[in-house]
């Protein structure tokens, strides 16, 4: 049985945890957050785990994945089903990988230069923090409504749905998607609207407390 430490309202967890809803995978979710009745023993694992000590974290068998993308392309090998994770074609399956990490460095990394300020200081956020946060996230989103007017992602559920989902989702929590890219607010609730991406975004809705910049009333 496959085993998935993380926590529900852990972007990176829904990365790993959309492939597995995707293609119907059986696995077990042990929680890290310290309320859960394992929690201090999953996070633990996780330590031991990951030079970071970061989440997700997958086990299988003898096998231990760090890395929500190593997790995508882990499952994809060992564990295949409908969705299509990776690409079959070679060129096609580097696009995606190259998709994956504009949206884990620059719409979920450059958010989380917001999300850290605040959970630095709430009631001082740094200034600096806020604007680079900010001011790249309108440059990432600007860049995706160019790159997809001309191209087309896999179709989902890709290793590019896995990334594109949180990090759009929590992204515009951070710095609303501005009415000149309605492209990538359709991929926005496209995505969000996929059956295993609202198991996340639903099982993640008791935890909205802990988003340090208030969760908005919507999603």
């Amino acid at each position: 049985m496959l085993a998935l430490y993380g926590h529900r309202f852990s972007s990176y967890t829904w990365k790993a945890l959309i492939p597995l809803y995707a293609n119907g995978t059986e696995f077990e979710f042990r929680d890290v957050d310290p309320g859960a009745p394992d929690g201090p023993a999953n996070m633990d694992f996780v330590r031991k785990a990951h030079p970071a000590e970061k989440f997700p974290v997958l086990a299988d068998g003898d096998a231990t994945v760090i890395e929500a993308t190593a997790i995508v392309d882990h499952l994809a090998v060992h564990h295949p089903g409908p969705a299509p994770l990776i690409p079959a074609d070679p060129a096609e399956a580097a696009t995606a990988r190259m998709m994956d990490r504009v949206f884990d460095n620059y719409v979920m990394g450059t958010a989380q230069l917001v999300v850290n300020a605040y959970i630095a200081d709430a009631q001082n956020p740094d200034p600096e923090q806020l604007d680079l946060g900010r001011t790249g996230l309108l440059r990432a989103y600007r860049w995706l409504e160019g790159w997809l007017a001309d191209h087309s992602l896999p179709p989902h559920v890709s290793l590019v749905t896995c990334a594109a989902a949180p990090a759009l989702f929590y992204a515009d929590w951070v710095e609303r998607i501005p009415e000149d890219c309605p492209r990538v607010t359709a991929l926005r609730a496209e995505i969000l609207a996929l059956p295993a991406v609202a198991r996340c975004i639903d099982d993640a809705r008791p935890y909205r407390h802990y988003f340090p910049l208030g969760a908005p009333d919507r999603d």
